[in-house]
C-alpha cells in the first residue's frame, strides 16, 4: 500500500497530494512557456536518444507512451529536421535504430540552458528560505526522475543490453 493510501509516512495523504499538486502545477507553467519549434513528444524522444542512445522504433514507443506509426511519423519529420538518423544495429545488421544527431543534441542542450535559466530567474525572486527549502529538495526530485525513468524504460535495446534511462 502506498504511503498516500494508508496515511502513513511523513507525510499525510492530503500533504502528498498538495505537494504533487504544486510540482504538477509548476510543470505545467513551465510547459506553456517552453517554445513552440518543436512538439513535447519530438523533445521527449530527443531527451531519450540523447541520454540512452540509439534505440527501435518500438522502445521509442513504448518509452513515449505512443503508438509505433506515430513514432515513424515522428522520426520522419525530425529525420528531415536534422535532428536525428537513422542507423544499423551493430549486433543485428537487419535492426535499424533511431540515433540522435550532433544537430539534435546542441539543440536539446541549447533548449535546455534556456529553460535552466528562466528557471533560475524564478527561484532567484523566492524568498530565501524558499530557496533554501526547494533546494534541500533536489535529492528527492531527482530520486522521483529516477523513479520515473526506471518505470517507462521497456528494458533491452542494442544487442540485447538494457541501457536504463539516466536522465
Amino acid at each position: 500500500m502506498s504511503r498516500s493510501a494508508s496515511g502513513s509516512g511523513t507525510g499525510s495523504a492530503d500533504g502528498l497530494t498538495r505537494s504533487a499538486g504544486a510540482v504538477v502545477g509548476l510543470l505545467s507553467s513551465l510547459v506553456r512557456h517552453a517554445p513552440r519549434d518543436l512538439s513535447m513528444t519530438s523533445v521527449s524522444t530527443l531527451s531519450t536518444l540523447d541520454s540512452t542512445g540509439p534505440r527501435r522504433i518500438t522502445d521509442l514507443a513504448a518509452i513515449g507512451g505512443i503508438t509505433q506509426p506515430s513514432v515513424t511519423a515522428l522520426v520522419i519529420s525530425l529525420e528531415r529536421a536534422g535532428l536525428v538518423e537513422r542507423c544499423k544495429d551493430p549486433a543485428d545488421k537487419r535492426v535499424v535504430l533511431v540515433a540522435i544527431t550532433a544537430a539534435g543534441s546542441d539543440y536539446l542542450h541549447a533548449r535546455r540552458r534556456a529553460n535552466i535559466e528562466a528557471f533560475a530567474q524564478l527561484i532567484d525572486r523566492l524568498p530565501l528560505d524558499e530557496a533554501a527549502a526547494l533546494g534541500a529538495a533536489v535529492p528527492a526530485l531527482e530520486h522521483l526522475r529516477e523513479l520515473d525513468d526506471q518505470q517507462r524504460d521497456p528494458g533491452p535495446s542494442i544487442g540485447g543490453v538494457g541501457t536504463g534511462l539516466d536522465g
